[in-house]
């Protein structure tokens, strides 16, 4: 069961938009300007035809009714270029916007505890970052700039309405009760709509990101069929959402486009009631309904971007949603001890399952402890626990007496490392790949410090044979690196890194036993004085450990030196045979 990240309020949204405006309000109020200027302009083009109306039924002079049209052509000139620039600006705007917000995504989502992250599943945070940003990219550079000069033309033209002819204007009054209960209505449904709908897209996300990366494991386990029927499902679920909401819109958009349709005949009725009675002239019945018609296409236009603004959002929501976890009550004092104390500590991934069941334990600074047990034991949710990467639901684990779940990610990253069978190898140098880890006293890793650490991982000689050394590019598009080899990398970092206790989660897993055992005993001699706590499958590991850990069912069922508990004869001695 996994916890999803959490959304923003509308509120925050609403506050969000107001500081993007006031950051850029330079760039806003240019924008603004030119939307105004080209309504400004507009409003005139009606006003040119009632008077050459006017002048035509009034049999008026040709040079009249030339400039007239002369002027009334210029105007439409001036309105396209202002328009043009006013769209440009906007999609400048929108393009400043969306820089900031992903840095600004990018810098909150690497400040989120891991297991935040993982709680919430790596869908959920990645659809936010892919998405649910493209959504808020289109709304931005697209939705907004139009519906905003809709918004201003009608505003604007409603008032040249009013101005022109008070008696015509009230024609106006018939959409409003249509548009008033409806929009109520619609508003009060189609957010969370929209945001069950992103919900259920996120799920396919994480749905299918899990099948591709697990797939081996899944034709392993004969667990292909259901994957398959997994991703059928978020597939449906997805689908069910996008269904509810056009179901909400196909009940909303008709009303609005009735809504702007009745005002003309509305108006054309009343206009002829009032040039019947005298009190409204041809060029002025022209005038509105030209004024009328001009508002007709853009609110089309708004009406064919107003569903990508709404999801835009509730898109927003969710990015905006993601925030760094605060930090005010972490503690940024390195501990003065390194022992490591366990006391009672319960845990579970979910209200209604513990994992681990009241497990103590002491770790004296440089031992070296090997954790084993037979899988789902709880062997690595307590090897998250120690790294303070998840805190127990009940108990304590205490680093020189402070609390590890309490110390600051960078105080915590010195003191306690996590090292698991997972690695990934960013896009860019080895240099880089390497230079992750702060270096202490600050300034970059010599050349030196660098090959030292892949010496003590034992990559030397990869490194050595590749065709540009520590500058040469890897990851996707360029040198690939095989999974061991990234393992590698991984410890080179944790080297380089030089935390006092290291817990290693099966980090060798993915070489050969021959090849393990030789980076194993690589890391001896980098590894002295420091505490080790190691989680593995191969025993030989528990061997050579100062004393063994077994987890059996969320609990320590034996612990001492490997000796002594195959003497013994208990769960430890038997793990061993069946292993043998």
């Amino acid at each position: 069961m996994t916890t999803r990240l959490p959304l923003a309020s509308k509120r925050e949204v609403r506050r969000w938009a107001k500081r993007v405006a006031v950051e850029h309000r330079r760039e806003f109020s240019v924008m603004l300007g030119l939307f105004c200027l080209a309504t400004v302009v507009g409003l005139a083009g009606p006003q040119l035809l009632g008077r050459l109306v006017d002048g035509v039924v009034e049999h008026g002079t040709t040079l009249r009714v030339d400039l007239l049209a002369v002027a009334f052509v210029a105007v439409l000139v001036l309105q396209a270029w202002a328009r043009k620039a006013a769209r440009l600006r906007g999609r400048m705007f929108g393009e400043r916007v969306l820089a900031q917000t992903r840095e600004r995504f990018v810098t909150n989502a690497l400040g989120l505890p891991l297991g935040t992250v993982e709680a919430a599943g790596t869908g959920d945070l990645l659809s936010r970052a892919t998405s649910d940003i493209n959504r808020l990219d289109v709304a931005v550079r697209f939705a907004a700039p139009e519906i905003l000069i809709a918004a201003v033309t009608v505003l604007f033209t409603t008032i040249a309405m009013i101005v022109t002819s008070p008696l015509l204007a009230l024609a106006l009054l018939v959409a409003i009760p249509i548009l008033v209960p409806v929009n109520i209505w619609y508003q009060r449904k189609i957010p969370s709509a929209f945001a069950w709908m992103l919900d259920r897209w996120g799920d396919l996300q994480s749905t299918t990101h899990e099948t591709v990366e697990g797939a081996r494991t899944s034709e392993a386990l004969s667990l292909t069929e259901r994957r398959v029927r997994a991703g059928y499902h978020a597939l449906d679920q997805a689908t069910l959402g996008e269904r509810r909401m056009r179901a909400l819109q196909m009940r909303w958009l008709p009303s609005l486009e009735i809504s702007y349709v009745l005002p003309i005949a509305a108006l054309l009725l009343l206009g002829l009631f009032a040039y019947s009675q005298g009190w409204a002239g041809l060029g002025t019945i022209t005038t509105m309904l030209a004024y009328a018609q001009a508002m007709t296409a853009p609110l089309s236009e708004a009406l064919f971007w107003l569903e990508d603004l709404q999801v835009a959002i509730a898109a927003t929501r969710r990015i905006i949603g993601v925030q760094p976890a605060e930090s005010a009550d972490k503690v940024a004092d390195v501990p003065r001890g390194r022992d490591i104390e366990v006391r009672e500590v319960r845990f579970g991934y979910t209200s209604d399952r513990e994992v681990l069941h009241g497990i103590s334990l002491s770790v004296p600074r440089g031992e070296r402890l090997a954790i084993v047990g037979p899988s789902g034991a709880g062997k690595s949710t307590l090897g998250r626990l120690l790294a303070g990467i998840s805190a127990p639901t009940a108990g304590s684990i205490r680093v020189g007496g402070t609390e590890v779940s309490t110390l600051a990610d960078d105080v915590l990253r010195g003191e306690v490392l996590l090292l698991t069978q997972e690695h990934h190898t960013f896009s860019g140098t080895l240099r880089e790949n390497l230079a992750l880890p702060a270096r202490r006293g600050g300034g970059d890793w010599t050349d030196e410090e660098l090959l030292d650490a892949l010496a003590s991982a034992g990559a030397e000689e990869w490194a050595a044979g590749l065709p540009d050394g520590l500058d040469t590019k890897l990851g996707s598009g360029a040198y690939a690196v095989p999974a061991g080899l990234a393992q590698q990398l991984a410890l080179a970092r944790v080297v380089l890194a030089d935390p006092h206790t290291l817990v290693l989660d099966e980090a060798t897993s993915l070489l050969d036993t021959g090849s393990a055992r030789e980076l194993e005993r690589s890391l001896n001699a980098v590894l002295e004085g420091r505490t080790v706590i190691a989680i593995a499958h191969r025993l030989h590991t528990a061997a050579a450990a100062d004393r063994v850990a077994v987890v059996e069912g969320g609990t320590i069922t034996e612990l001492g030196p490997h000796q002594d508990l195959i003497a013994a004869g208990g769960p430890y001695s038997r793990l061993v045979a069946a292993a043998s």
